[in-house]
Order: C-alpha cells, then structure tokens, then sequence
C-alpha cells in the first residue's frame, strides 16, 4: 500500500510493503534494473546504476536509464539520491518529477559518461532537480573530531 506522504520531502524515503514494514538497508543490485515512476504514475525508465561516492560511503547519484525502444536511444540521466522514494511494495521507485523536468535534465548516453566527481557537474545536476548538493554541507566539526571526542568521553575524558 503507498502513503502518499512519503512522496514529499527532501530525503530519500521508504514506502514499506505491509507485511515486512520499511527496510533501511537494500543491496545496490536489488535496487537496479526497478522501474521508475513520477507521482502522476507515468513510467521514467529504470535505474541502470547507482554510483557510490567512496570516501563518504553516500549514494551520489541513481543514474536512470530513460526513453529509446528496447534499450536503443536511451538517454541516460544522474539523479540525486534524495530525489527518490523507494517504493517496497510496487518493487520501484517514484520521482517527483514530470517528463518534461526529466527530459531537460543533464543527460548523457552510455558511451559518452561525464565526470560524476566534477563538483561543477555534479551542482548542475542537483540543482536541476531542486537540492542542494551533500558535498557543499557544512557541518560544524568534522568525523575525525567527533570520533575524538567520543573517545575522550568514552576513556573517562582525560588523558590517554
């Protein structure tokens, strides 16, 4: 069963089938090859790949796979993770998204890939489909402080 809350929002979210209730954890291959829908239930495609940014552990992007016939002409598109709701029971995702936003998005095709690490490309994308870039966060102390100060809080907080 969809709750159409979940559909809003600026994180990616789960809809959970009924029996099972959301998961938090999905292996990228589970994840690949699902449709793609919008909200308005017109098919966008499939996701052909999810694209890890390895020093954050983040999903960076979903690249799906949109148009041509029978797997020919397809236009491929990098879409923000956030951007998705993953929907359990349907076995898809949805994106909040009309056609016509999605076939004016960055796009490239399967043998022509950009440079997914290019910050340039990369805020192009995000901001097209209305979010603001992981890596342009800030956050007031970095993993390696916090991994310090949990553990000086752990040892008692003195010394070593």
């Amino acid at each position: 069963m969809r709750n159409k809350d979940t559909l809003e929002g600026t994180k990616s979210k789960i809809v959970s089938d009924t029996e099972h209730g959301p998961r938090r954890v999905l292996s990228a291959g589970t994840l690949k090859g699902d449709r793609v829908r919008n909200t308005a239930g017109e098919d966008l495609g499939k996701i052909d790949e999810l694209m890890i940014d390895i020093p954050t552990g983040r999903i960076a992007y979903a690249v799906l796979s949109f148009g041509g016939f029978l797997g020919m002409g397809n236009k491929l598109f990098a879409v923000p993770w956030e951007a998705f709701t993953v929907d359990e029971s349907e076995h898809e995702l949805v994106l909040n998204v009309d056609k016509n936003t999605l076939e004016s998005a960055p796009g490239f095709d399967k043998d022509n890939w950009p440079d997914m690490a290019d910050p340039q490309w990369g805020s192009q994308v995000y901001s097209h489909y209305g979010y603001k870039p992981y890596w342009d966060e800030t956050e007031t102390t970095t993993s390696t402080e916090r991994r310090y100060d949990r553990d000086r809080t752990l040892t008692g907080g003195g010394g070593v």
